[in-house]
């Protein structure tokens, strides 16, 4: 919602203020058509060239992200920091009973409980490859979070490729503007015999190419980069309680301490209140008794 108030309000500020100084709309609603298809064409195929078909695809999908914002809410940190306590205890209670989970987690009494993280089949891979390796002796804390740290910053790199693909194309927008600008003189000089009445609005539709391409790329198409790129770096603190987690576990910290390393390691915004979780927590302890 907050992304569709924004763009509302770049319009209504920047053309508002236009029409309130004076403007008038006509040169521009006559121009634009070409431009933004000079522009945006150019834009367009700029950015095809630059990305194969699958980060095309995941580009074009991120784009929900500006209006629907984070994936991960509070309550899934909440369920996650639960999901976790679970298999611990289970995994120090009785090694072999957790196998079954982590090799099955789709049939798994416990994942199933959690049916937004269950579909995150990078948040389950994560903690089942962490918890199999510990079980098969790799269970040194420091090389387990080296190994995390790697697979997350690769993720990580591969989600922000949205960004960089729209920031990319916004850095090159006011440079198409100025192209298709310079078109539209051309074609000004091309009838320099007209009065001045028409050179006047030739030069002005031409300047709207110059318009378009700053707009576009100032008012739309960069902001939509970085709030993909802040999105996504927000969404990426899911696996990192993950690790935290799973990390404090190889240390042999009690399961209750391995969940507030967790917790006290998650921003404030989404982090679980201590109450809250305690309380979440005695309902995993009961339904294990």
């Amino acid at each position: 919602m907050i992304g569709i108030i924004g763009i509302a309000m770049i319009f209504v500020m920047v053309f508002g203020g236009y029409l309130a100084a004076g403007g008038k709309m006509g040169i521009i609603l006559k121009a634009m058509p070409f431009e933004l298809m000079m522009i945006g064409g150019a834009g367009v195929g700029a950015f095809m060239i630059s990305n194969d078909l699958a980060g095309i695809k995941h580009t074009l999908k991120d784009l929900g992200k500006v209006f629907k914002g984070p994936k991960w809410k509070p309550d899934d940190y909440r369920d996650l920091l639960c999901l976790l306590f679970g298999l611990i205890r289970i995994a120090r209670a009785n090694p072999v009973e957790v196998e079954q989970h982590i090799e099955d987690p789709e049939n798994s009494s416990v994942f199933g409980k959690y049916p937004r993280i269950l579909a995150d089949k990078e948040a389950v891979n994560l903690i089942c490859d962490t918890m199999r390796s510990a079980s098969m002796n790799y269970d040194d804390p420091h090389q387990v979070e080296e190994v995390l740290e790697k697979r997350i910053e690769a993720n990580q790199h591969h989600a922000l490729h949205s960004s960089h693909a729209l920031q990319t194309l916004a850095d090159g927008l006011p440079a198409l503007g100025i192209v298709a600008a310079v078109l539209g003189i051309i074609k000004t000089m091309g009838s320099i015999d007209q009065p001045p009445e028409i050179l006047g609005k030739m030069i002005g539709g031409a300047l709207v190419g110059t318009f378009l391409g700053v707009f576009l790329a100032y008012g739309l198409v960069g902001p939509f980069a970085a709030k993909v790129k802040a999105v996504t770096e927000e969404d990426a603190h899911f696996h990192q309680l993950i690790r935290e987690v799973l990390v404090a576990n190889l240390h042999n910290h009690a399961a209750a301490i391995c969940i507030e390393v967790g917790r006290q390691n998650t921003p404030s915004h989404i982090r679980p209140g201590f109450s809250e979780l305690e309380e979440a927590l005695k309902s995993v302890k009961q339904e294990a008794a």
